[in-house]
């Protein structure tokens, strides 16, 4: 009988084709996979960047928060974004930040402007020094110019001597966008006339960023505040106002109108006109200055630079939630009758602690300690009043907690309080509340006995715990080799 011949050939010949056939087989289908790759890598790059990328950080320095969307989704008009840096010099973050901006909606265009190859293109947008990583805004014949340090925000902490950083690049952003695209704006006006002071320069930036456009205002030149008027704003005056003064503003406010007022006590005068305005409300200001007893409501060994408690309001649940405290220095005392308020609800915003006392001798004060006829406390910082015609008001009784020597030692609180209260009264648009992002670090502390636990637990019973599930797995085998033998 004849045997059949193997299928297969066998021999040196035969091993080769089949390691020849197995070698195209393979090269085949890694070649199939790098293209599959490739064709998926393609795909995935043309997709917007938040679709792709995800933000793990701690402050959210990759996202754009939702009142940006809401911004930006509203948009009907093209805005352009120019982007002012060298080649090789552009900005992660901010690059990231413009793409997020980009693929949010159709309407907005980022245009790289390299400053060597168009030297004069930002001359038409600002006078300032420009450098790289600027930004300028437009739609129309509407601009706004950003600057890089308008992006990255430095202040001082007057408490480690060094300065916070932080990335404020969406609020500038948005806030442009809100600014370029609508041609009104809130109309804020100053009262002036009685030796008002200047707004401090951080103030007058934060009113810029919230797109407040901010005129002066004399009450004698007018026949009546101006209708567009949001608000109007009455700044650490040093002299009263004039009963016909006192009264436009009664009607003013009865009318429906808004008013911020911080004014503390005068130094050799008195504003019995202006305060007045707070009479009506069962609000009535106390003589002096206020100097607080409790060591945990006052700073830097300072009795008259008061640390009040805060009630929960629009205007400082903000503060509260982030654990800031604002600093009012040199205050007037305020006391609140809430019983005989007429057509109003009066809201004690800012308190002192029960210890607190007015020194009568103000600023001839020679003690911090009370003596015969000082009055006692508790008092009023700040008042938040709602009539029910719709006017309000908002009173701080210190005429420099918005300086910026306070607001830095108070790391920000006090101008986020001043801008909290005019956001309650025009109305908080999604631009305003955007909040830059903190680029320090935040570091974990953790208690004594909870540092020696976990010393414990990672040096000494995990590693003892992987090494005896160790050993037992070696003794299982060897059992296991000893049973088959």
């Amino acid at each position: 009988m004849k045997k059949r011949p193997n299928a297969t050939p066998s021999g040196p010949a035969g091993h080769s084709r089949q390691a020849f056939q197995g070698g195209t087989y393979s090269l085949m289908l890694t070649a199939a996979v790098l293209a599959l790759l490739i064709v998926l890598n393609l795909l995935v790059s043309a997709l917007p960047t938040n679709l792709t990328q995800y933000d793990i950080s701690a402050s959210k320095l990759y996202s754009v928060t939702s009142n940006t969307k809401v911004v930006v989704n509203a948009l009907e008009q093209d805005v352009t974004i120019y982007w002012i840096v060298q080649s090789g010099e552009e900005d992660a973050v901010i690059e990231n930040l413009l793409g997020k901006y980009e693929s949010l909606s159709d309407h907005i265009t980022v245009v790289k402007k390299n400053p060597d190859v168009y030297p004069t293109f930002a001359e038409q947008y600002t006078d300032e020094t420009v450098k790289n990583n600027s930004l300028v805004v437009e739609c129309g014949e509407r601009s706004r110019f950003i600057s890089y340090d308008d992006i990255y925000l430095s202040e001082p902490d007057m408490y480690t001597y060094s300065y916070n950083t932080s990335f404020d690049g969406e609020g500038a952003i948005t806030s442009a966008i809100d600014y370029v695209v609508n041609a009104e704006q809130p109309q804020l006006y100053r009262l002036e006339g009685h030796g008002e002071s200047e707004l401090p320069s951080t103030f007058q930036d934060q009113l810029e960023k919230a797109n407040m456009e901010l005129h002066d205002l004399s009450l004698l030149t007018v026949d009546a505040i101006p209708e567009d008027a949001a608000c109007l704003l009455i700044y650490a005056p040093t002299s009263d106002i004039s009963g016909e003064e006192r009264d436009m503003l009664a009607d003013y406010v009865t009318g429906g109108g808004k008013l911020l007022v911080m004014a503390g006590p005068v130094d050799g005068a008195s504003l019995d006109n202006l305060y007045s305005l707070l009479s009506k409300y069962g609000v009535t200001a106390n003589e002096g200055i206020v100097i607080e007893s409790d060591r945990e409501h006052y700073a830097f060994q300072a009795p008259f630079a008061l640390l009040p408690d805060m009630a929960e309001s629009d205007i400082t649940d903000s503060l509260i939630e982030e654990n800031y405290y604002p600093i009012l220095a040199l205050s007037q005392g305020l006391t609140v009758d809430t019983a005989s308020a007429s057509g109003a609800t009066v809201t004690e915003l800012l308190t002192t602690s029960d210890d607190a006392f007015s020194k009568l001798a103000g600023y001839d004060m020679s003690t911090y300690e009370k003596e015969d006829g000082d009055i006692d406390g508790p008092f009023t910082l700040g008042v938040q009043i709602d009539l029910s015609g719709g006017g309000q008001i908002v009173w701080f009784s210190s005429s420099s907690f918005l300086d910026d020597l306070y607001n830095a030692y108070s790391s920000g609180a006090n101008v986020n309080l001043g801008m909290n209260a005019l956001s309650s009264l025009v109305g908080e648009s999604e631009a305003m509340a955007i909040r830059s992002k903190s680029l320090n670090y935040n570091y974990l502390t953790i208690s004594e006995s909870t540092s020696s636990l976990l010393k414990v637990l990672m040096i000494g019973i995990v590693p003892l715990a992987y090494l005896g599930v160790g050993i037992a797995v070696v003794v299982k085998r060897r059992r296991m080799q000893n049973e088959a033998v």
